[in-house]
C-alpha cells in the first residue's frame, strides 16, 4: 500500500505569517538602505555644490574694493584730482550706507510681536492655572 504524501505539505497560517514577517522586514531594510546611499550622493553634491558657491561669493565680495579704486581712477582720469576722486567714492559709500540703514530700519519698526502666540499662551497659562485649582479644590474635598 503506498501512500500519497506530498513532498511539501502546506505551511501552517503561521508559518506563512512568519515567512511574510521576514519578507517584509528585509524588504524595509533595502528600502532604508537605498534610501541611504541616495542621500549620501546627494548630500555629498549639496556640500560641494554649497562650497562652490561660497567660494565665488568671498571671490566676488574680494573683488568690490578693485571696482571702487576704477571708479576713483576714472574720476582722476575725467581731470579731477585724486584725493578729490576718493572722497566723492567714500561719499558714495556714505550715501549707500545711509539709504541701506533707513530701509533697514523701516523694516524693523514693521516687526510686531507674535500677538496670537501671546494670546494663547496666556489662555494656556489661565486654564492652567483654573485647572490646578480646580484640581486642588477636587483634592481638598476628597480629604
Amino acid at each position: 500500500m503506498s501512500t500519497l504524501e506530498s513532498p511539501d505539505p502546506e505551511p501552517s497560517v503561521g508559518e506563512l505569517v512568519r515567512r511574510a514577517s521576514e519578507n517584509v522586514s528585509t524588504l524595509v531594510r533595502a528600502e532604508i538602505e537605498l534610501a541611504k546611499a541616495e542621500l549620501s550622493t546627494t548630500v555629498k553634491r549639496a556640500g560641494i555644490g554649497g562650497g562652490m558657491i561660497a567660494a565665488a561669493v568671498a571671490i566676488l565680495i574680494f573683488s568690490v574694493p578693485f571696482l571702487f579704486v576704477v571708479i576713483a581712477e576714472g574720476l582722476v582720469a575725467l581731470g579731477l584730482p585724486r584725493w578729490l576722486s576718493y572722497l566723492i567714492v567714500w561719499v558714495l559709500f556714505l550715501l549707500v550706507a545711509a539709504v541701506l540703514a533707513l530701509i533697514g530700519r523701516s523694516q524693523l519698526r514693521k516687526i510686531k510681536p507674535p500677538e496670537r502666540t501671546i494670546k494663547t499662551a496666556k489662555d494656556s497659562a489661565a486654564l492652567l492655572k483654573s485647572d490646578g485649582r480646580a484640581s486642588a479644590r477636587a483634592e481638598v474635598a476628597r480629604r
